[in-house]
């Protein structure tokens, strides 16, 4: 009889998996890799939340200082998942079929595969930047993208993604409860 640990492994792994097979079938779309290999690229650095923190603040009734707020959240962020949290994991990343180029330029992360942190600073920007805001969706449609852009460019297994994502709501929940808006 197996651990429970084991089957756990083989239940992600079969979770894993199966998303890949299924995202495998659009991969090679010339739409869907322009707009997912994007995606992965703005997501580095969290660069397309801090632009969008910056043309929300920029909205007339806002407070300048929200873009601050965001990018300092997103900085403690990415200490914590990118230099504590992912050293506590040596997950190898899914291999990329070498016969196979890919068809945009890509940076290839060093750290380990799990948790995606492109997926948790999605998801704790979508969630410091929603409340109440009338684009609140459009944030969290757009976590979305950059969070599964990183499975379908095969960066992350769909299992990091869902983790870093789970990180991120967490983190966003926290970082409204310790830094509130005025």
């Amino acid at each position: 009889m197996a651990s429970p640990l084991r089957r756990v492994t083989r239940a992600v792994a079969a979770f894993d998996d199966l998303v890949d097979r299924r995202v495998a079938r659009v991969r090679g779309n010339k739409a869907a890799d322009r707009i997912m290999y994007s995606a992965s690229e703005l997501g580095d650095w969290s660069l397309i939340w801090h632009l969008v923190g910056v043309g929300q603040a920029l909205r007339p009734g806002q407070d300048p200082m929200s873009a601050v707020r965001l990018s300092v959240i997103l900085g403690a962020e990415s200490v914590l998942v990118n230099g504590v949290i992912k050293s506590a994991f040596r997950r190898t990343r899914p291999a990329w079929e070498a016969e196979h180029e890919r068809p945009h330029r890509l940076r290839t992360p060093r750290t380990s595969s799990f948790p995606s942190g492109h997926a948790s600073s999605a998801f704790t920007a979508a969630g410091v930047l929603a409340p109440g805001d009338p684009l609140a969706p459009l944030y969290y449609a757009l976590a979305a993208v950059v969070a599964s852009s990183r499975v379908y460019v095969r960066i992350h297994h769909a299992s990091d993604v869902v983790a870093g994502a789970a990180l991120g709501v967490g983190l966003a929940a926290l970082a409204r409860r310790l830094w509130p808006l005025p």
